[in-house]
C-alpha cells in the first residue's frame, strides 16, 4: 500500500513537471487554521509555526530541523536536477542568497531524483553551494508544503504568513518576492 501511494505521489509530481508561474498563498499539510504559531524551540521568543515543524536531512548527509530558520523570513526553493527551468534559475538564486542571505535564510529543497549525487551535481552545476539543502527524493517536504511541481518557491514571513510562486524566477521576481518578505 505504501509503495502504491508513493507511485500515485510520484506520478502527481511529474504531471505537474515544471509547472507554469502561478502565484498562491499557501499553508503547509500540517498547519492549523486556527493558530499561526505554536510554542517550540528556537526562533524569536521561542515560537515555531507549524510550517517550521519538520525535520531532514541535508544533502551533506546532517541532520536538519526546520524550527532552526524560526524568527527570521525564509525563502524555500523546490528543485528538481533535471529540471531545465530549475537550472536556470539556480544563478539567481544564489545571487539573491548573496544580496539578502544577512536578513533572510534560503534553503533549497532537492527531489524527485533517485540519487543523491545527481543532487549534489545540480548544486554545483548552479552555483548555489552557499545555500542550505535538503535532501527531499521522499518527497515529504514537497507534501509539507503542498508544492506540486518544480520550480516553485515558497516565501515565509516570521509570522508564518506564506506564499507560493511557481517559476520560472528571475533576479528581478525573485528580489522583488524577498523584498515583499522584508517589508
Amino acid at each position: 500500500m505504501k509503495t502504491r501511494i508513493a507511485t500515485l505521489v510520484g506520478a502527481a509530481l511529474l504531471v505537474g513537471g515544471c509547472g507554469g508561474g502561478a502565484t498562491d498563498a499557501v499553508e503547509p499539510a500540517t498547519a492549523s487554521p486556527e493558530s499561526t504559531a505554536s510554542q517550540g524551540s528556537g526562533g524569536a521568543g521561542g515560537d515555531v509555526h507549524e510550517a517550521l515543524k519538520f525535520e531532514g536531512e541535508t544533502l551533506d548527509g546532517k541532520a536538519f530541523d526546520g524550527a532552526s530558520l524560526a524568527g527570521k523570513p525564509v525563502v524555500f526553493w523546490f528543485w528538481a536536477p533535471w529540471c531545465p527551468k530549475c537550472l536556470s534559475e539556480g544563478p539567481d538564486v544564489a545571487k539573491a542568497a548573496g544580496k539578502y542571505g544577512d536578513r533572510v535564510s534560503f534553503v533549497g529543497v532537492g527531489g524527485l531524483e533517485k540519487g543523491k549525487a545527481r543532487l549534489r551535481e545540480f548544486v554545483s552545476r548552479t552555483g548555489t553551494e552557499g545555500l542550505t539543502h535538503l535532501d527531499d527524493r521522499t518527497g515529504k517536504l514537497y507534501s509539507h508544503f503542498k508544492v506540486t511541481s518544480q520550480s516553485s518557491f515558497v516565501f515565509m514571513a516570521p509570522d508564518g504568513t506564506m506564499s507560493k510562486d511557481s517559476g520560472p524566477l528571475g533576479e528581478s521576481e525573485l528580489n522583488r518576492h524577498v523584498d515583499e518578505l522584508l517589508g
